[in-house]
């Protein structure tokens, strides 16, 4: 069965005034606008819509920074409600909210805005004030005032994206193109009323200074619209950072739309399935059932499995969650603080399914399907617990119900071999019930979809030709001419309180630590030398984290990770160098593989020839197509692994000239959403060092003293 397509609540942009009008004067806002407007199905924007843009659009922003509010946010047709009710399909989107804080109160202040092109109405009866004649319309069409009435109630309603906030509200109709007299039908005394009920013309603009200067305050230390873009879920907790404030016992996510009816699915089906877990079945029931999730990168597809593990085992089942990411498992592991006992008594990885288990499960959760590997092969292994048959397989014979979540975009070596195809052919082997599901909304890039989609089109993993990014106030990308540009940046976050790494293409050799446990500086770009990640058990000489924590522990921001170690995290500003191995030439990318050689005095390896020295991926026998594909995904993991920014080096002159001319210019004011641009509240926590799971683990086991205590 495969659900329809919901999508997250329309945002065209979220800029300040004066940054939409930078944007403006490069001629990039209404190309954008016109992209956003594609993406939500809407179709190719009119010339209506786009003159709008072009001309309401800018006048508004103009006066803002006419009245000294350049400040002031303004978030482009957006929608009034985070619920999908047919109420809100039918009233439509918001044209401008304008958000920044109250000049007195300091509390967040909004205005609801429709702009009009109008240059003269009439009234269709004199008695009738709620509709008019506009030139050029056909039809009679509702007073502004009575739109922004049904948009004050949604936006400010219980599923508004106001709700459970402290606020000012109100909201009026601009008709810039308008005299007072062209639109006298619009202005009398039986006029619509209410905060949202005022009209402006253009004999009334030092009238709109005077009111937009006594709902702004003139400086911000932080985006108010920060606020809205959390209520409107384009925000999202990361995915450890939620297991870790729950302390392990469940993922506070609050699964959205497409989420949760993927996720109450499931869990009808476990109940129609499964025999019940608290009495002997008389008759087993025999039937299988295999539930296949596809989805991109931060669509909620590890939110979902982490929710059902901790429903479906809190309803008394069997349940082990596996994944193809150690990383992602040692993260869960260090960070939420499991016991070893604990942790294998959850968490898994794929090739742990050699021998099936005896019963088998009720429930095996799968993460990250696409690193399947053809069988179960471990060389550390006895020759008796290596696997001889499909991978696949042995998963499927390991439970009654399997979940399968696969994202084919992240498949980054030759021995990924987990394709929808490969899980449909072993459900009709073993006679399971399939159901399929897509997922399409997506929350990691700050949720924006357009740089998803640009990420996608640079590096060819899309049929879309690459073109220019444009700033959308949700996702930042900058690309920088040096490598400690790029790490003073991300530096300069991370010692404010962001979360932060640096990562790399797999274009340098990869050393273990020398006996004294010393790194050996191995990524070396002229005079810059770091260290890879510690391909390490326990700490190093200086204190550098083993493999498994890197990704997490505050230690490992001095070190460079690869694909294999950042797939599956994210953090709010990630560092990419794009080495050798994937170079742009003239019009098309070009790629290479690499050599190392071994210095003779010290052993230590050193690049030969620039390019992919990654062991699994650079080999002879991988044929060019199978290489350029691993070296595409790679990096599309790599660019997708930050919330808030990406900030972009590559070794390769010519290739920074390709990059830098399609992100553009980065000095528009307030582009970058450093630490400090953020409200206070709606940070992220980064505690100190390494200690997140032994105080996970201190409040669990406090709270289950307590529940001890309240027995006896």
């Amino acid at each position: 069965m495969l659900w329809g397509i919901v999508l997250v609540p329309m945002l065209l942009l979220r800029l300040a005034a004066q940054d939409l009008l930078a944007l403006n004067e490069r001629r990039r806002l209404v190309p954008h606008l016109a992209a956003r407007w594609v993406h939500f199905q809407r179709g190719e924007s009119s010339d209506g819509e786009r003159a709008a843009w072009a001309e309401s659009l800018v006048s508004l922003a103009r006066d803002l920074v006419a009245a000294e509010r350049g400040n002031v946010e303004m978030i482009v047709e957006c929608s009034p409600t985070v619920d999908s009710s047919e109420g809100a399909e039918r009233v439509g989107q918001i044209d401008v909210v304008l958000v920044g804080r109250h000049p007195v109160e300091g509390n967040l202040s909004v205005q609801l805005v429709e702009l009009k092109q109008w240059s003269s109405v009439t009234r269709v009866e004199a008695a009738t004030a709620g509709l008019v004649y506009v030139p050029g319309i056909e039809d009679p069409v509702a007073h502004p005032a009575l739109q922004l009435g049904e948009y004050h109630a949604l936006f400010t309603g219980p599923t508004g994206p106001l709700s459970g906030l402290q606020f000012e509200c109100g909201g009026f109709a601009y008709l810039h193109n308008a005299t007072d007299d062209s639109v006298r039908a619009l202005l009398g005394a039986d006029a619509p009323t209410g905060p949202y009920a005022r009209t402006y013309t253009r004999d009334t603009r030092a009238r709109l200074l005077k009111d937009l200067q006594s709902h702004f305050a003139a400086g911000d230390d932080y985006s108010a619209a920060e606020y809205i873009l959390h209520r409107m879920n384009l925000r999202n907790t990361p995915l450890l950072d939620a297991m870790v404030n729950s302390n392990g016992e469940d993922t506070v996510f609050t699964l959205r739309d497409r989420q949760k009816e993927v996720a109450d699915d499931v869990l009808e089906a476990s109940e129609l399935i499964l025999d019940s877990p608290d009495r002997e079945a008389l008759v087993p029931r025999p039937q299988r059932a295999v539930f296949l999730i596809t989805g991109g990168a931060g669509t909620g597809k590890s939110a979902i499995g982490l929710q059902l593990r901790a429903v479906l085992e809190g309803a008394g089942r069997t349940v082990k969650y596996a994944s193809g990411s150690r990383a992602f498992n040692a993260a869960i592991k260090e960070n939420v603080g499991y016991t070893e006992a604990e942790f294998r008594e959850r968490f898994t990885h794929f090739g742990a399914f050699v021998e099936t288990p005896k019963p088998p499960l009720d429930v095996l959760i799968c993460d990250e399907a696409h690193r399947l590997r053809d069988m179960s092969k471990n060389w550390r292994l006895p020759a008796e617990r290596q696997g001889t048959e499909p991978q696949v397989d042995e998963l499927l014979k390991a439970s009654r119900l399997t979940v399968f979540f696969l994202d084919g975009a992240q498949t980054v070596r030759p021995d990924d071999v987990g394709t929808a195809q490969l899980i449909k052919d072993a459900a009709k082997r073993h006679g399971a019930v399939l159901r399929q599901y897509d997922l399409v909304e997506q929350y990691r890039c700050g949720g924006s979809d357009a740089y998803l989609r640009w990420v996608r089109a640079l590096l060819g993993v899309s049929p879309q030709k690459a073109h220019e990014w444009v700033p959308d106030g949700l996702m930042h990308i900058e690309v920088v001419d040096t490598p400690d540009e790029m790490e003073r940046i991300v530096r300069t976050e991370f010692d404010a309180g962001a979360t932060a790494r640096m990562v790399a293409g797999f274009c340098w050799p990869w050393s273990k630590p020398d006996k004294r446990k010393n790194l050996e500086n191995d990524v070396r770009i002229e005079g810059w030398h770091r260290p890879w990640n510690a391909d390490s058990t326990s700490f190093c000489a200086n204190g550098e984290p083993p493999l498994k924590i890197w990704p997490v522990h505050d230690a490992g921001i001095g070190q460079i990770g690869c694909v294999y170690t950042a797939q599956g995290l994210e953090w709010d500003w990630c560092g990419v160098i794009m080495g050798d191995d994937m170079v742009w030439r003239t019009d098309r990318w070009v790629f290479q593989r690499g050599k190392l050689r071994k210095d003779r005095e010290t052993g230590v390896k050193r690049v030969a020839k620039p390019g992919s020295v990654d062991p699994k991926v650079r080999v002879s026998t991988l044929d060019d197509d199978e290489f350029e594909r691993c070296v595409r995904h790679a990096y599309h993991v790599l660019l997708t692994r930050a919330s808030r920014a990406t900030v972009v080096y590559s070794t390769d002159e010519e290739t920074r000239k390709y990059l830098k001319k399609l992100v553009g210019e980065t000095d528009i004011h307030g582009l970058r959403p450093t630490q400090g641009s953020i409200p206070p509240e709606l940070r992220t926590v980064r505690p100190v060092g390494g200690s997140r799971g032994r105080r996970a683990r201190r409040a669990r086991n406090k709270a289950r003293l307590k529940n001890e205590m309240v027995l006896f």
